[in-house]
Formats: structure tokens, sequence, C-alpha cells
């Protein structure tokens, strides 16, 4: 069986790689790394900032491509930060979901928006 290229660990790998090719494991501590994804999360928010909820829905071609390259951004910067700090990406998320599921319900949450401490 060949692994997923685009798998949770392969990225890891690579975008280790990548780093230590360019000598900037120096720069990549958790501090840094968290402070470039809430920037990246930045870049993806002015996509949609002041659009209508149907335009964000249904964005031009252009417009998605560069929102796909923004969500990848993010993506590569937390994962980058989870391999840092010894975080399993895919098993913290599986976690949350369980938590979540406990926290919300379905008999109280469903098609509401109200925070699990509302309900």
């Amino acid at each position: 069986m060949t692994k997923n290229p685009d798998s949770l660990e392969t990225l890891r790998a690579r975008i280790a790689a990548f780093v230590a090719e360019r000598d900037w494991e120096q720069f990549h501590n958790p501090k840094n790394l968290a402070m470039a994804l809430a920037a990246e999360a930045g870049e993806l928010l002015e996509h949609f900032q002041w659009l209508t909820p149907a335009q964000a829905a249904d964005l031009p071609a252009a417009a998605r491509d560069e929102v796909a390259l923004e969500c990848a951004d993010v993506l590569l910067y937390l994962i980058r930060l989870c391999d840092k700090l010894g975080i399993d990406l895919a098993a913290a998320a599986g976690k949350k979901l369980v938590l979540n599921a406990q926290k919300y319900p379905v008999e109280k949450a469903r098609g509401k928006m109200t925070k699990y401490d509302k309900l």
C-alpha cells in the first residue's frame, strides 16, 4: 500500500524537509508559528470581508483559487506548529469531535447556533 501523498504525516514530512533545506528551523518556534498562522487566517478572512453570505458561498473561480491557497497556508502552518509541539493533529481533531458531540448533543443543539453553555 502506498502512502497518500497528501496525508497529514506526508505533509508534515514535506514541510520539515522544505524548512530544513532553507535553514528556517531557527525561526520556527511555537510562538512565531502561531503568529504566522494567525496572520494567514487574517489573509483568508480578507477574501470574505464585506461579502454577503450568498456572495461568500459563490466565489468567482479566481477568488476561489486564491482562497484555496490561503487555506493551504493556514493548514501548512498549523501542521508545522503541531509538529514542533509534538501534537498528533489528526488524533487531536478526533478527540475534539468527541468532546464537541458531548457539549452539543443532537437533541439540544440541532438547528441552533447557541453556545454549549447556553443550550
